[in-house]
């Protein structure tokens, strides 16, 4: 027998393993092969550690927080901002419908993970670079540039992650592993919050900025080290459909299908309350004149948003998805109108000892990513309650890349926050989410 799997763990790791599996079936694989089976203890740490670097990776450099606040630290224009999470988004799903296909016709796929770690590593590290180097115009610049090729390697990260634990690891462990390395980088994304929140760091500078990104750049690098590890057994080459192929035979939908058609009407409209949060960060770092201790906060409420609103929103999701998409619209468009008035008539003081001004925006980005936590998971649970077996592929192909191209067109946003004021942008994407709200009313219960 090759000498994979748990035989090479210590002792005490193989326990361990037991213990999070369930030892009572910890060696029960149903739908993967024999040699992969043994090699589970393996390569359920290799995810486990790779997942949970990823993801804190992700954190550190996040485009609609970190990114943001960057940018204006460095004196960009507000335009830049605006293209982040449209770069961000669009940068990572549109590569998907193209390589899915080419990733999935080779029989060993755990390569292109390490290769878009890699690669997601130095984009990271080459802002990092920019944030010592550039200011101004330039770093927006080059902060975009970067945050493409970011994205475009997260992208090649998601496909190939998606066959390679499929392969690697069994069904009733996968949510198992997954979930432990979320769990993970959120208890490692709040711990950094309170400590940017508390640490005196008024002399810091941008270097704080370069410690992040630094340690983003390493975290990549240890999780591509670490999934080398990975015991992968070749796989099918079969089977990959090529999805932007998909979409684009499939377009005819939005107008054909009516219900889908106005699902992805919704669903674009209501893509507003990611599109404003660079805004908000934007708007708290003007109003604390760069206190990192705002930062820390934002970071905590971005952190607390989606571990205290998704269970909710996925017990209401069960009874009504339409529901949360119109909720979570109503309220990312009433915190954007409160949020323009309040700049225009009463602006936040930010030296009130009872309600410091960092404090109101952490609260304020905490509302509007519990808002955009329901929309991600009302529109996720909507198209595959609505869709049957048949249509459910091309339902997703379809309506990825409507958004992805849509979302690229949203970067125009920061345009108008840069010849408006960046209340202006938040007012004008409020009234979208209003709009998106409307238009779920009038959808039909999937």
């Amino acid at each position: 027998m090759a000498e994979t799997g748990s035989e090479k763990l210590p002792r005490p790791i193989i326990t361990l393993y037991e213990t999070i599996a369930g030892e009572e079936d910890a060696r029960v694989c149903k739908d993967i092969p024999e040699d992969a089976c043994r090699a589970q203890p393996v390569n359920f740490f290799v995810h486990l550690v790779s997942n949970t670097l990823s993801k804190i990776g992700d954190e550190l450099a996040s485009a609609r927080l970190v990114l943001a606040w960057l940018l204006g630290a460095l004196g960009a224009p507000a335009a830049f901002a605006g293209f982040l999470v449209p770069i961000r988004e669009s940068g990572s799903l549109l590569p998907q419908l193209f390589v899915a296909a080419s990733i999935r016709r080779r029989a060993i796929r755990k390569g292109f993970w390490i290769l878009g770690s890699v690669l997601s590593g130095l984009a990271v590290a080459g802002m990092a670079i920019v944030a010592l180097t550039l200011e101004g115009t330039a770093a927006g610049w080059a902060i975009l540039g970067l945050l493409a090729v970011f994205a475009l390697a997260r992208g090649i990260n998601s496909v190939a992650s998606k066959d390679v634990l499929g392969k690697t690891i069994a069904k009733q462990r996968r949510g198992t592993v997954m979930g432990y390395a979320a769990s993970l980088a959120g208890f490692f994304t709040l711990g950094l919050g309170i400590y940017l929140t508390l640490a005196n760091l008024e002399d810091a500078g941008i270097g704080v900025f370069v410690a992040l990104l630094a340690a983003s750049a390493g975290a990549w690098w240890v999780a591509a080290a670490t999934f080398t590890r990975l015991h992968e057994a070749p796989g099918s080459t079969e089977g990959g459909g090529n999805a932007i192929t998909q979409a684009l035979s499939s377009v005819r939908l939005l107008w054909t299908d009516r219900a889908f058609g106005h699902f992805v009407l919704t669903r674009a409209l209501l893509m507003s309350t990611a599109l404003a949060l660079p805004f908000y960060v934007l708007l708290a770092e003007d109003a604390t004149s760069g206190d990192l201790g705002t930062l820390g906060l934002l970071i905590l409420a971005s952190g607390l948003a989606s571990a205290v609103s998704a269970p909710v929103w996925g017990r209401l999701s069960d009874r009504s998805s339409r529901w949360v998409l119109i909720l979570s619209g109503l309220l990312a468009a009433g915190l954007g109108i409160l949020v323009a008035l309040s700049v225009w008539f009463a602006p936040v003081d930010t030296r009130s000892a009872l309600v410091p001004g960092g404090v109101v925006y952490a609260l304020l980005f905490f509302l509007l990513g519990v808002s955009h936590a329901g929309v991600r998971l009302g529109r996720k649970t909507y198209l595959v309650d609505m869709a049957t077996e048949k249509t459910r592929a091309a339902f997703t192909a379809v309506s990825n890349t409507v958004i992805g191209a849509l979302l690229l067109v949203g970067g125009l946003f920061g345009l108008l926050a840069q010849l408006a004021g960046t209340e202006v942008a938040i007012f004008v994407l409020a009234l979208m989410s209003l709009a998106g709200a409307v238009s779920a009313w009038w959808m039909g219960e999937a």
